[in-house]
């Protein structure tokens, strides 16, 4: 059948935009109508495979650090990959406004395969983490060239249902991931985990390939837009400064405070130029978006790592049922996705980023409540489930924004920086949250869980800057 889509170009405007139809037609009201249904499922198969990977490693990583000996690197486990992520991210978006998504796409999904082969045969913590750099750096590439795609051949209205359907590729990992990969690392070993992944990439590969060829004409990159060694360079430092502070806590006092001190100027520095201008100081609109997708990931993702870790130490839980308090958080997440999505203009983006900021706030102060006072755990897994809603509905109004006021050319940069600012935003804050554990001397994981609900203050500060200085903007 052939692709209306790849015999049409996007109409454009003289400055180089896409213009969005009038009005979608009428077989077009829908991410899986004709014209878009395979590129739909193929996205959202690579969406359900990333998904699987997270909540299953997160899942078992508690059994991996122990079996390796490596409780000290456990923070340094999860902050490695989101560290590599932002140079994977720079150079996709980079190589993507230059040649298309389709060249990064292949290439990353590659090299993830090979970071899946190092961990899942590691038999010393240092080589598992250089297992999660490798597919940490190619992991985080993947997303920049699909939402680049969703830009340039999905028609406005349907992008924030695009977006909540990548939300719902979670719901099917987020009910059977935990509790899979907990089985599989009790029933035979942990290393199954990593490399059963491999087998699911075959299939997601088969489905996304032949209709992103089909319209491989409406996502050609421009070649005149050039190579950015320099902006790969800041990648690096900026990966190196969130390590720097993850290893602080190695250090004694005073140390650990002094070089977390020198990291923490090094990342801002850093980081400055692979964020829209103004970023760093919450400017109106877009920059003060991108802030905020990396202050709520920061609480988000900080927090999440330590729930299964939470109920296996202090309730004695084992790591298929500790893995379930990440199943109603997925679903949720993806329900609230759903919602946002259909509920379109009438909620804007900054009313939605303000909405889940408030919610995020008060499901991480009732964590909070469990680690300090040894609540009922099924306290925790409703706190989680708010929580996981509460991104549902803001994280798909992030990527809405920004692809909104991104023009043609700059729509690899800001799509690299959105999810640049994600994977700094949770390296930073597992990075502080380690520093502070190691710091206090009595707490436990309360202290993880305050410094993340602080986070979630600042998130919840910045919302209302989301809204764009333009009256018309939503």
């Amino acid at each position: 059948m052939s692709d209306p889509t790849a015999e049409t170009p996007m109409p454009t405007r003289e400055n180089g935009e896409i213009d969005a139809p009038a009005a979608t037609p009428i077989e077009a009201r829908s991410p899986l109508s004709p014209p878009y249904r395979w590129l739909s499922i193929g996205m959202f198969a690579l969406i359900f495979l990333a998904a699987f990977e997270a909540m299953a490693v997160t899942t078992i990583m508690p059994l991996v650090a122990s079996d390796l000996h490596g409780e000290a690197l456990y923070a340094l486990a999860f902050a490695v990959p989101l560290a590599a992520g932002i140079i994977g991210m720079v150079i996709a978006g980079n190589w993507t406004d230059r040649s298309g998504p389709l060249p990064s796409l292949v290439t990353a999904a590659g090299l993830f395969v090979v970071g899946l082969v190092i961990a899942g045969t590691a038999t010393d913590m240092n080589v598992l983490i250089v297992g999660r750099f490798v597919h940490g750096l190619s992991g985080a590439a993947v997303i920049v060239p699909l939402y680049v795609i969703v830009a340039r051949v999905y028609p406005e209205a349907l992008r924030a249902r695009v977006f909540a359907g990548f939300a719902a590729a979670w719901v099917i990992p987020s009910m059977v991931g935990p509790a899979v990969a907990g089985v599989i690392a009790e029933t035979w070993s942990w290393h199954w985990v990593f490399l059963g992944v491999i087998g699911l990439l075959v299939p997601a590969a088969a489905m996304i390939l032949p209709p992103i060829l089909r319209v491989r004409g409406e996502i050609a990159g421009d070649p005149s837009v050039p190579w950015s060694l320099g902006r790969v360079g800041w990648a690096v430092l900026t990966a190196v400064g969130a390590l720097g502070i993850s290893l602080a806590k190695e250090f004694g006092d005073p140390w650990r405070w002094i070089v977390a001190a020198v990291a923490i100027v090094l990342v801002v520095v850093a980081v400055r130029p692979l964020l829209p201008a103004g970023a760093v100081r919450a400017a109106r609109g877009l920059p003060a978006t991108v802030l905020s997708r990396f202050v709520v990931a920061g609480a988000f993702f900080g927090s999440e790592i330590y729930l299964p870790y939470l109920l296996m130490e202090d309730y004695e839980f084992s790591a298929s049922a500790a893995g379930a308090v990440l199943t109603g958080a997925g679903i949720s997440w993806a329900a609230a996705s759903w919602l946002q999505g259909r509920l379109g203009d009438r909620v804007s983006n900054a009313r939605a980023v303000l909405i889940g900021s408030g919610l995020l706030v008060v499901a991480l102060a009732v964590v909070l409540a469990v680690a300090a006072f040894h609540l009922p755990p099924a306290v925790a897994f409703v706190a989680w489930t708010l929580a996981g809603g509460a991104m549902g509905f803001m994280y798909p109004r992030h990527s809405v924004s920004v692809l909104g006021m991104s023009k043609v050319s700059e729509q690899g940069f800001n799509s690299a920086a959105l999810s640049i600012a994600e994977s700094l935003g949770a390296s930073v804050a597992l990075a502080v949250t380690a520093l502070v554990s190691s710091a206090v001397v009595v707490g436990g994981f309360s202290a993880d869980f305050a410094v993340t609900l602080v986070i979630a203050v600042v998130a919840l500060l910045l919302a209302p800057r989301v809204r764009p200085e333009a009256s018309g903007a939503s």
